[in-house]
């Protein structure tokens, strides 16, 4: 797993390089082995990864994002600014760390939202608004996400 993940930063490394100079890929390669190197050993998750979950799951919510900014843009164009910012405090059945990253990078991508805290089986997130919470409320998150890690494949 360590050596998938190095091979991993460094394509990352050279996919942000702006020069492929063997003194700049050979540090590449040397910081992303020594990165993978000095991470401390992790448990398994018990859960499986599904690509293809992860696939269908990135268009819908690049188009959430697009929607929500359309919705924060009409808020902030409104002269009347009609916001009602609140906190909630979303509790969640997903408690493994790749999953609460999921879905706390996902909350704060979108426009409107933000993930103020995470602890394991509840998020405090910032809305600026009763519209903008609503994924979150209904579940629909926590169901995408859960089956991209082999939970709630039926929902």
């Amino acid at each position: 797993m360590r050596i998938m993940g190095a091979i991993l930063l460094f394509a990352f490394w050279l996919l942000l390089s702006d020069s492929f100079d063997p003194a700049r890929v050979g540090a590449g390669a040397f910081f992303a082995g020594l990165v993978m190197w000095l991470q401390p050993a992790r448990k398994t998750s018990t859960h499986k990864f599904s690509w293809l979950a992860a696939l269908g799951y990135l268009p819908w919510l690049t188009g959430r994002i697009l929607k929500s900014g359309l919705h924060v843009s009409r808020l902030i164009l409104d002269p009347k600014l009609p916001i009602s910012p609140r906190l909630i405090h979303h509790h969640t059945e997903l408690d493994g760390d790749g999953e609460l990253v999921v879905l706390g990078n996902s909350i704060t991508l979108t426009p409107g939202t933000i993930t103020v805290e995470v602890a394991p089986g509840e998020l405090v997130v910032h809305a600026i608004d009763e519209a903008s919470s609503v994924d979150l409320r209904e579940g629909v998150l926590d169901a995408k996400i859960g089956r991209m890690f082999s939970r709630g494949a039926g929902t």
